[in-house]
């Protein structure tokens, strides 16, 4: 109330929040709920008591203003609004507010005024005694919706884990960590993972509180209408529950993604993937005829009293896509006769009651397309015929019985049932099924047992039933696979950075594409296609002259790729070389990566454990790609000469004294054989060899092993001179002679 009195105006404000309050008493996963004001403290104790102070002693002080009629009528409507002031306070302020009431308003705000002085004496901690609890109590109250980043693939980069919605006390002893590593071990056949693998853990269990809201981030390229998005939870004995989403989209925080958020009562393992749409409905004993929602060609029929008593039923339909069927009949000839087939239909029937009566099931399965062609073509000739025939009637009435010949023979195809009871019987064709075709395609059956999954298959020609049950097989095989390639590329400005990626086959042209853009280019090529299942493993080593690492110092490691054909998994790594001077015959050091192929069935079931290198290293590689690496241009720098430390002074001032000669011979560019020294020939090539560019070095060298052919005896420097003058070079010899004697001493001078 915007009054000039602002205690006046502060006893309102406080009814008002304090409404808003109660509204928000109960906590729930979406609300966000703060501290109450201080003002309020006294209010619940001082509710009951409201109507009786304003009635008593405000209603009191305000009939003594009052003097004439008019008035006593505005305060009998003020009165009323006192009564309702915590729902109509705007009332109130536009009768207070009115210029006829002045007077009265000095005794009113003078009661107002008295009324919240004695209320602020009010002991609060005696009113409210939620004021004493401990910080902690608080907190637990108050919801907060918190994000949690890990560490991205760049190392100043982080990413979103997850969000979660939770009281602060149950915050702070949460942690989320990343467990990518061990997607394997979180995912079925028909499931694909959409999002990190997450592990929320606490670290009081005591504060933990249900339930609470966790929204995970995905990224689901496909899913179609036969699949739907949950999160599966999983504990650490591997014990899995799959979790409906509440939402799938929405801001969390700044962040404008697909979120899938779920309630939770249990902490665990967490990670959002794309399932099979299961449909879940009970058969009563009236029966039932139900058609799916993810198809409603696909329908069952229950007749009246199939089961005795009311039968939960668990449906998923998985789509088997043409290319699928073409794709086995190109691997194997056996399955030419194979036109189509219908969706792999898997029931659960957890009641395990028999069937009393049959069950009707109807569903799609595509016609012979040269079949439909010829109906075609027939219709046509038959138009035409009908045409040729009143056009001959009419001028040749003989010709009015005769008959066009038929272009054919109408083709015929046969409808097999395949169905797979259990473990132990496996898949088996039921040839006493009479399968009846319908209009548009759809085919109808009778089925007398329960089966876990079934298919109807179309066949241009009847196949022997041990070459259908290995076609279920390998369709079974062929649903539950993806076909990849493993890429290898490097970077074009830096060929010791590489790039290492699954890519499902359908999508290797625009992966390609993508690493042309970020200058990863081949060779080696991509690998062939092979298949691959979901969370199965790529283990890859490095074999030759070259290893890699991904911190730049653990070399020789074993990596691994998980694939999930949603997930791109990818690894990017430093290659180095092992052995510089390896490979000397090539210009490239050369190496190889192996690759193996890890199924789920020898991954050990541990968080923390992986499979070690001596497992599978006896196996047969799943490929392999060549790598090379240019060989760094080296700079030989030659030595002058073999560097020597000389104990005596004597072999010092002539390793001098040889050097200055061979520098004063270099200078008239005078030829190892113009010296005359007595050295083999072998001697002369071994020089040449060791400094091939510098002919002072040569004839150092020279010089060298020709004093060291000599004794110790021997004077080497009447010896050397008298060669010198053999070569034309006296002035050379007496040059020698002068040094020589200078700086040596008498008593060396026998050396």
């Amino acid at each position: 109330m915007k009054m000039e009195d602002g205690e006046h105006q502060l006893l309102i404000v406080s009814f008002a929040e304090k409404k808003e309050c109660n509204g928000k008493d109960k906590l729930h996963g979406g609300s966000s709920v703060t501290e109450k004001p201080p003002e309020l403290a006294f209010q619940d104790a001082l509710r009951s008591s409201e109507e009786d102070f304003l009635s008593g002693t405000l209603e009191d002080n305000y009939d003594r203003g009052i003097t004439n009629h008019f008035e006593q009528e505005k305060k009998e409507a003020v009165r009323d609004n006192l009564k309702g002031l915590e729902s109509e306070d705007h009332r109130l302020t536009e009768k207070i507010e009115d210029s006829k009431m002045e007077k009265n308003n000095e005794a009113f705000r003078k009661d107002l005024s008295t009324f919240t002085s004695s209320a602020q004496t009010y002991d609060l901690n005696d009113v409210n005694p939620s004021v004493n609890d401990s910080e902690e109590a608080q907190k637990s109250k108050y919801w907060m919706n918190k994000e949690f980043l890990v560490k991205g693939s760049s190392k100043n980069k982080q990413e979103t884990a997850c969000f979660i919605k939770a009281p602060a006390t149950v915050l702070e002893n949460l942690k989320c960590n990343i467990l990518n590593d061990t997607s394997s071990l979180v995912v079925d056949d028909s499931e694909e993972l959409v999002s990190n693998v997450i592990c929320i853990e606490c670290h009081d269990y005591e504060k933990l509180l249900f339930p609470i809201n966790i929204a995970i981030p995905f990224m689901s390229c496909f899913r179609g209408n036969y699949r739907e998005i949950m999160v599966k939870v999983t504990d650490m004995d591997f014990q899995s529950n799959y979790l409906t989403p509440i939402s799938l989209h929405g801001y969390q925080g700044n962040h404008k993604e697909s979120f899938a958020e779920v309630k939770i009562y249990h902490l665990g393992v967490f990670s959002v993937l794309s399932c099979l749409k299961k449909e879940t409905f009970t058969v009563p004993k009236v029966g039932l005829l139900q058609k799916m929602n993810v198809d409603s060609r696909i329908s069952f029929c229950y007749h009246p009293e199939t089961f005795s008593s009311p039968a939960p039923m668990q449906l998923k339909i998985q789509p088997i896509e043409p290319s699928l069927i073409s794709a086995l009949k190109a691997r194997h000839d056996t399955y030419h006769s194979v036109i189509s087939t219908s969706a792999l239909v898997h029931v659960q029937h957890p009641s395990a009651q028999p069937f009393n009566s049959s069950v009707t099931i109807t569903l799609p399965c595509p016609p012979n397309p040269d079949k439909k062609r010829q109906r075609d073509e027939t219709e046509h000739s038959r138009a035409i015929s009908a045409t040729v025939k009143r056009v001959a009637a009419a001028y040749h009435p003989q010709a009015g019985s005769s008959s066009l010949r038929k272009s054919g023979d109408s083709l015929s195809d046969t409808l097999k049932l395949l169905g797979y009871g259990n473990k132990e019987e496996g898949w088996k064709v039921f040839d006493d099924v009479i399968i009846q075709n319908a209009q548009n395609g759809l085919v109808s059956f009778e089925l007398n047992e329960h089966l876990e999954s079934f298919v109807v298959i179309r066949l241009s020609f009847l196949l022997e039933n041990t070459y259908l049950l290995l076609f279920a097989q390998a369709l079974e095989e062929a649903l539950h696979s993806t076909m990849a390639n493993v890429i290898l590329y490097q970077k074009r400005e830096n060929p010791y950075k590489i790039v290492v990626l699954l890519s499902a086959s359908k999508d290797l042209t625009n992966e390609l594409q993508n690493l042309h853009e970020e200058g990863y280019f081949g060779p080696p090529e991509p690998t062939q296609q092979f298949p691959l299942r979901q969370g199965e493993q790529i283990h890859f080593r490095f074999r030759g002259n070259i290893s890699a690492s991904e911190n730049r110092e653990d070399f020789r490691k074993v990596y691994r790729l998980i694939f999930h054909s949603q997930r791109q998994p990818r690894l990017e790594l430093q290659i180095k070389e092992v052995d510089e001077f390896g490979n000397h015959s090539s210009p490239h050091y050369k190496g190889t990566a192996v690759f193996y192929k890890i199924s789920r069935e020898m991954i050990p079931k541990k968080w923390e454990q992986t499979l070690p290198y001596d497992e599978y290293q006896h196996q047969s590689p799943l490929c392999k790609l060549s790598l090379t690496l240019p060989k760094h241009e080296k700079l030989i720098h030659h030595p002058r000469s073999t560097k020597r430390i000389f104990s005596d002074s004597a072999e010092a001032l002539w390793d001098n004294l040889l050097f200055w000669l061979a520098e004063e011979l270099a200078e008239d560019n005078t030829s190892l054989f113009a010296l005359r020294l007595p050295v083999r020939r072998s001697v002369l090539q071994l020089v040449r060899l060791k400094c091939p560019d510098d002919l002072t070095h040569q004839i150092y060298e020279l010089l060298c092993c020709w004093k060291k052919t000599l004794p110790k005896s021997a004077d080497k420097q009447q010896l050397l001179s008298r060669y010198l003058q053999k070569s034309g070079r006296s002035d050379l010899s007496e040059a020698l002679r002068l040094k020589w004697q200078n700086k040596v001493p008498t008593a060396f001078l026998s050396c």
